[in-house]
């Protein structure tokens, strides 16, 4: 199998303050509020508004082998995705205690039941750039605020609709699968258990079971 492209990335520079000690901490403080009051609305990427999302939205689903051989392919208008709560365990008193990883699609009027290979579900729209591999060699010295930088991206992810970003998609052995991009990527749980929802530009990427690795773009190169 081709090893595909290598892309490398070095940053040596430092980013030059524009603000002193007094200014840094005044908008610190201001994003420590910002952030408590927008989250506190409940203004992020709900599960309920990941259901009304994903309902009936145009899409392809595809399921891969765990070396990456791709083996079902299906289309259709109408995909949703959801957690099988037949398959959860409850308790006496009819509590869950164990989520079921058993996935129900809806596709149209009928239904597609899923488990333990790889699904990558696509609405319609998003393109990947590529399917080949491709290997990433990055070098980072800037200086950074870590506590704040997560802050921001926490932020940013739950309320202005995420950042410019990359997305490298794997099998459960790391054979890559595809490549995706977007100005404004967003990364949110669902309630299937292995399963990540990615909104990329206003549209929505299912996967469960894979492995990925999502980067910000500028870590790329300018």
């Amino acid at each position: 199998m081709d090893s595909g492209k290598i892309i490398r990335a070095k940053r040596t520079g430092l980013r030059k303050s524009l603000l002193g000690g007094i200014g840094l901490i005044i908008i610190v403080v201001a994003c420590i509020i910002v952030f408590n009051l927008i989250f506190g609305t409940g203004t992020q990427m709900a599960i309920e508004d990941l259901a009304r999302a994903l309902k009936g939205v145009p899409a392809t689903m595809t399921t891969y082998a765990f070396d990456g051989t791709p083996l079902d392919r299906v289309k259709g208008d109408a995909f949703r995705p959801s957690r099988d709560n037949r398959f959860d365990t409850t308790d006496a008193e009819g509590n869950t205690t164990s989520r079921g990883s058993v996935i129900m699609v809806s596709l149209g009027n009928s239904h597609i039941s899923h488990v333990g290979s790889t699904l990558i579900i696509e609405q319609k729209g998003i393109e990947r750039l590529t399917d080949a591999g491709t290997r990433i060699d990055i070098e980072n010295h800037e200086r950074g605020r870590p506590w704040l930088n997560d802050l921001v991206e926490y932020w940013r992810n739950k309320t202005i609709g995420g950042k410019s970003k990359i997305i490298f998609i794997r099998s459960q052995n790391s054979t890559p699968l595809a490549v995706y991009a977007g100005n404004k990527v967003e990364i949110t749980s669902t309630d299937v258990p292995n399963s990540t929802l990615i909104r990329i530009d206003g549209k929505y990427l299912f996967v469960y079971r894979c492995e990925y690795t999502i980067y910000d773009t500028d870590l790329l190169g300018e």
